[in-house]
Parts: C-alpha cells; structure tokens; sequence
C-alpha cells in the first residue's frame, strides 16, 4: 500500500475540497401520472418508466382530514 512521504498542506486540502460541489438530481415529468420523477429511473408514484410498467406502486395512504 501506498504511503504518501509528507503531510499533505491546508492549501491542498482545500483546494481538492473547493471542487466539491452539492447539485439537485435532475427532474422529469412523468408522462402516465404528470408526478416529477428522477429522470433516469422510475416513476415512485405509479411505477412506469418509459411508457410501461416496471414497478407495481403501493397504493397510498389516504391522510384523514382533521377539521
């Protein structure tokens, strides 16, 4: 295993970290439910991707109304 020969300065530290960056997945409509969706992926609300069917979705959980 490699072993670097000295301590690696603050200056490189930060700068190998400044190149980190935090970004939002991008996001698609989905064409069967109109739900946003990770594009790429299926949908989480009804289960389709591309116009079929990949994932049965669990029917959700009707909230009660609190009046």
């Amino acid at each position: 295993m490699a072993c670097p020969k000295k301590k690696t300065s603050h200056r490189k530290q930060h700068q190998r970290r400044a190149k980190w960056i935090a970004f939002l997945p991008n996001l698609a409509k989905c064409s069967n439910c109109g739900e946003p969706y990770i594009s790429h992926n299926a949908c989480i609300s009804c289960g389709y991707y591309n116009g079929r069917e990949y994932v049965k979705a669990l029917p959700r959980k009707k909230q009660k109304a609190t009046a």
